[in-house]
């Protein structure tokens, strides 16, 4: 399925969207963007960061997804709003009673998302000023200023869109560049079609398609107070598509954006594909693909252009995954380096000049299979993120 990667969230009919500089970074670039849903369905979705500590916007967005409706999304970058206590959550909570207004809808259909550094209050005399800049400047052009203002450590902005022949689509922006890893990895996705799909199915279409996609995006093992996708429905084409044919392009577009923010991962010179085939189970593959992926030994060694197949070994063995380690097998690259338990072709037969990297195990205990994606661990990722608060 082609994704097009000049679509965004406005590529789906009935949804206006904005990006512009409000004030929030000290640099003067773009840093708070809406995306409004005209309809005439306001349905929704989403799914936020499962880890314990969360910032404000998710815990203010929960309660506005919770009943499937959604009128508009407004995001910021340059602040995460995330360990700032009560005081943040009321700042989310002016934030969207400033869209509401402008906007003429109820509060509770506004969702806010923030991303930036941790742990300290946003300017709200900049941002609710820019909320209403924003309102005055909504666009049927406006995706890409909104895809560009979500950016933080990001280095180019991420759109997809898919249109499908029967005249539906689905568009999206995203951001994350550090901090990625389920679930659901770190990042701001807005996602909109012009489908006609109902709450519930648009709900288990969204889980199922950020669970290949997302999920299975494993930068650096660091896990966000912030991450949230959120999924509109306009309704505007008038096409009602099945259930699963939606699914299916819905997991292309987030697979894409996915893979667009492992290729922007903060210094990486490697983007990574460990597959894991014949597990019992695909808990267990994707736990044995987990382990290889976080391992910085083997991202280490994949920098170095060293196919190091036995720190895949020692990392797919720390799992509690069912196989027997003499059955193992393991390619770089289509190079088969370790072959039933014991020494394949020789190390020196595998190029890994090119960013892509390939790596597959067969654990030979099953039918089941996934794929996790990582980038490896540069010099420049440390640089980046020991030089991130200054």
């Amino acid at each position: 399925m082609q994704v097009d990667r000049s679509g965004s969230v406005t590529t789906p009919k009935g949804f206006l969207a904005a990006g512009l500089a409000a004030g929030i970074k000290a640099s003067g670039n773009r840093d708070l963007a809406l995306v409004v849903n005209e309809g005439p369905l306001l349905d929704a979705a989403a799914v936020f960061t499962s880890n314990r500590i969360f910032a404000a916007p998710v815990e203010w967005s929960r309660g506005a997804c919770a009943d499937g409706v959604l009128k508009a999304v407004v995001l910021n970058s340059g602040g995460a709003n995330a360990c700032t206590g009560q005081e943040g959550l009321a700042d989310s909570a002016k934030t969207a009673v400033q869209v509401a207004t402008g906007l003429d809808c109820p509060v509770r259909d506004v969702a806010v998302a923030s991303t930036g550094l941790i742990g300290v209050r946003l300017p709200m005399d900049k941002l609710l000023p820019g909320v209403d800049k924003a309102v005055a400047e909504l666009s049927p052009q406006g995706g890409p200023d909104a895809a560009q203002a979500i950016m933080t450590t990001d280095t180019v902005r991420k759109m997809a869109s898919w249109t499908s022949p029967d005249g539906w689509s689905i568009g999206g922006i995203a951001k994350g560049a550090g901090m990625l890893a389920p679930a659901l990895a770190t990042m701001l996705v807005v996602l909109t079609t012009d489908a006609d799909i109902k709450p519930l199915a648009l709900d288990r279409a969204l889980r199922q398609a950020t669970g290949v996609s997302f999920d299975r995006v494993d930068s650096d093992g660091c896990q966000s107070t912030n991450d949230t996708v959120v999924l509109m429905s306009s309704g505007a084409s008038g096409q009602a598509p099945d259930p699963e044919e939606f699914t299916t392009a819905l997991a292309a577009v987030c697979r894409d954006l996915g893979l667009q923010l492992l290729a922007d991962a903060e210094g990486s010179a490697h983007d990574i594909a460990v597959t894991v085939k014949g597990a019992a189970s695909l808990e267990d593959a994707l736990d044995v693909g987990r382990s290889i992926a976080r391992n910085n030994l083997f991202k280490c060694a994949i920098f170095g252009n060293d196919p190091n197949w036995g720190r895949v070994l020692a990392a797919a063995g720390t799992t509690r995954a069912a196989f027997e380690p003499e059955r193992l097998d393991v390619w770089f690259n289509g190079v088969e380096v370790y072959r039933q338990g014991a020494i394949g072709e020789d190390r020196s037969l595998v190029d890994l000049s090119a960013r892509q990297v390939d790596v597959v195990v067969n654990l030979n205990h099953g039918e089941h299979e996934a794929t996790v994606w990582t980038n490896d661990l540069t010099y420049d990722y440390v640089k980046e993120n020991a030089e991130y608060s200054s």
